[in-house]
């Protein structure tokens, strides 16, 4: 990869970027001020057939209020751009686009991992024994955000990270372990795409099975408290799909130990944090430290390993056939790399998908009908109010259940590491829905209240 020159021909880039970048959906920095696109290196691809060139572009933007991104963009050049493929300008006579949209490029991408190809640096790598699909085409997966997906009809999805940053992604690495452990509550991997930024290691791209037929773990639940459908089987089956995966990565990876007094003094610092920009939250405060400082007291350290690190139902897929896939590896998104890398306490995982049934549960009763008052539901005692919290606690005993008989350790065995960990994510979401969604912001404090009312140990 080599950096780009003044006299190079995309030098008239960077301007064009400045107003095309901000209206992209996968880009992370809305609303802050954009002050500067650079680009900070370029790996000329051979082009398909039809188009004049084909560059992977990792661009540094900066910004007036913080340090810079890097985004990565497949910058082709053709008489004419596919449709959907969102024009950047021209230039040279040339319409420039994100190449992702045009089924000649990521052909190319598709053909390149299989063969194992390296261009400047930019290594498609193969996993062994994977089939690729490699007559067939291939196209945007029209819901991605935060990334950019292409589907290649039932056999693979190619997973592009809009967003670099310097380490190899999660996502690659612990589907690797779980791949090397024969895992199957994580869709195949099938191959990955690896560069460097900065000096360091990156990872550019994932591919992996395409899970044909299956249905999001957020909509299932949902479904189910709308309608008053049962869904403890489908949680006890999520339950023994992490432990499954918990023990493949603790058996390829291995476990460390943390101090219990340092767990505590981090997560009373991003207390502390967020109480000073969320008012509402100080009154709290004092209860949570009291629940951090029971952990801080215990007598040994705490288990830790690579886990998930952001589940949630949202994070799950259940196949035709009932088993369910755990997806999405890439970490808690305000997390910095290193952290996402960091080994955690497997509870972690346990309270993330806990905390989900909880949104699912509850988020209707938000607002109820007849009312504007966000939450109102929340805590009242009505028999609607009275049905989700009864459906929340009977499928967190079932995913507790289904985690202990896979593993033989219950989580709710570790009554205060559990708690301190359901008061963490709690203070995060706080944070989050107060700047994201705010009339979610019952369902976090609500989880409060009901964490410190009980007795501690």
């Amino acid at each position: 990869m080599r950096p780009i020159g003044a006299s190079d021909h995309l030098s008239a880039l960077p301007e064009l970027l400045r107003s095309w970048l901000p209206a992209r959906r996968w880009f992370a920095e809305k609303g802050r001020p954009l002050q500067d696109v650079r680009v900070a290196s370029r790996v000329a691809l051979p082009p398909p057939p039809g188009l004049a060139g084909l560059d992977v572009l990792v661009l540094a933007v900066s910004f007036a209020d913080g340090p810079d991104r890097h985004y990565q963009l497949h910058l082709a050049r053709a008489e004419s751009a596919p449709l959907g493929a969102a024009p950047v300008g021209e230039q040279g006579g040339h319409v420039l686009y994100d190449g992702l949209h045009d089924p000649a490029v990521t052909g190319w991408i598709l053909r390149a991992i299989a063969d194992g190809t390296t261009v400047d640096g930019l290594a498609f790598v193969p996993e062994p024994g994977a089939e690729l699909p490699l007559t067939e085409t291939g196209r945007v997966v029209d819901a991605e955000q935060s990334n950019t997906s292409v589907r290649w009809g039932e056999s693979s999805i190619l997973k592009i990270y809009r967003r670099l940053s310097p380490g190899l992604n999660p996502d690659l690495e612990l589907h690797r372990a779980l791949r090397a452990a024969g895992s199957t509550s994580v869709a195949a991997l099938q191959g990955g795409i690896e560069g460097s930024l900065g000096g360091e290691p990156a990872t550019y791209g994932l591919l992996q099975e395409f899970a044909v037929g299956s249905e999001d773990g957020w909509e299932l639940a949902t479904a189910a408290v709308r309608d008053g459908a049962p869904f403890t089987a489908e949680a006890r089956a999520l339950g023994e799909a992490l432990a499954e995966v918990h023990v493949a990565l603790r058996d390829e990876l291995g476990t460390a130990e943390a101090d219990p007094a340092a767990m505590a003094a981090y997560w009373t610092r991003r207390c502390e944090t967020v109480a000073g920009q969320v008012p509402v939250l100080a009154p709290h405060v004092p209860a949570i430290r009291a629940v951090y400082d029971e952990v801080a007291a215990l007598g040994s350290p705490v288990v830790v390993q690579r886990v998930h690190g952001d589940l949630h139902l949202g994070q799950t897929l259940r196949r035709p056939d009932g088993r369910w896939l755990i997806i999405d590896f890439e970490g808690e998104p305000a997390a910095t790399p290193a952290e996402r890398r960091a080994p955690d306490a497997a509870v972690r995982d346990v309270v993330g998908m806990l905390f989900s049934f909880d949104y699912a549960a509850f988020h209707h009763l938000l607002t109820r009908p007849g009312t504007d008052t966000p939450g109102e539901g929340l805590g009242s005692d009505t028999p609607q109010a009275r049905a989700a919290h009864a459906w929340s606690a009977r499928n967190r005993d079932a995913f507790c259940d289904g985690y202990a008989a896979r593993t033989g350790s219950d989580p709710r065995a570790q009554a205060a590491l559990l708690r301190a960990y359901e008061l963490d994510k709690a203070v995060y979401q706080v944070l989050y829905e107060t700047r994201s969604r705010p009339t979610w912001l019952p369902i976090p404090l609500t989880a409060i209240a009901r964490s410190t009312s009980a007795p501690l140990a």
